[in-house]
């Protein structure tokens, strides 16, 4: 079956209201791997015009979350995701729209592997912020659990 990954990245405001309410695009989502965009609003500014650390972590928590959709697309149903924890670190002053891009830190086929072995997979998600210029301004690792539903009490 093939995914219709346009479709999801699309759906995602409606899965997540949190997503719209940023104003956070997610604009790709491929296998392990999603692009978002946090726009550049007055009300996600901070004290000096920049990007708000509260919403750049909220456009990396959005990719990752983007990004382990994109591998387990065909098995959401059966799925629990949480994030477990996460750690972002903030380089340059953000300014203007952030670009946020995640991938798995283990490959998808392996991480549904070991999913179907235990029930449950721990994986993290790695994830670069760049601004219009291409220049980091801040990385973030967020670390997921997910566990079948027939496997939750």
């Amino acid at each position: 079956m093939d995914v219709d990954f346009d479709l999801i990245a699309k759906s995602m405001p409606a899965a997540v209201p949190y997503i719209g309410h940023m104003g956070i695009e997610v604009t790709a989502i491929e296998e392990g791997a999603a692009t978002t965009l946090l726009p550049d609003r007055p009300e996600l500014k901070n004290h000096v015009g920049s990007q708000h650390a509260g919403a750049l972590f909220a456009a990396a928590e959005t990719a990752s979350g983007a990004a382990f959709v994109g591998a387990f697309a065909l098995r959401m149903g059966d799925l629990t995701p949480l994030a477990r924890s996460a750690e972002i670190s903030y380089l340059k002053v953000a300014r203007g729209p952030i670009e946020a891009k995640a991938k798995l830190g283990t490959p998808a086929a392996e991480a549904l592997a070991a999913l179907d072995a235990d029930g449950q997979v721990d994986f993290s998600v790695e994830v670069e912020m760049t601004d219009a210029e291409g220049t980091t301004v801040a990385t973030a690792t967020v670390d997921w659990n997910v566990r079948l539903k027939a496997q939750e009490s």
